[in-house]
């Protein structure tokens, strides 16, 4: 299966990084079929190869989460099965002033 990630690149203390599309069973840091985009989260540039990550998206590659939130941001249309975690859950009580 093919996903769409993060890979760390950049230097020492100042990480910036790939999206690539990679086999999911090679490890994160090894070699990837495809260099989708730039991401670096200290300026918030993101550079993307929008048609290239809607190819993949449309052979039913599936995206990380951090990936998903980043085509979100960017504008770019997702299948329907693709959905983000909730970052934060609801405690206990919460949930129970709302009953």
């Amino acid at each position: 299966m093919v996903v769409i990630r993060l890979a760390r690149h950049g230097r020492h203390k100042y990480p910036t990084y790939r999206i690539v599309a990679a086999d999911k069973k090679r490890a994160v840091t090894s070699k990837f079929l495809a260099i989708l985009g730039t991401y670096n989260p200290h300026t918030k540039q993101i550079d993307l190869k929008k048609e290239e990550i809607q190819k993949y998206l449309d052979n039913g590659a599936q995206a990380s989460d951090r990936v998903l939130r980043i085509l979100i941001k960017e504008g770019i249309k997702l299948p329907k099965w693709a959905k983000t975690h909730a970052r934060f859950k609801k405690t206990k009580k919460v949930e129970e002033k709302s009953d």
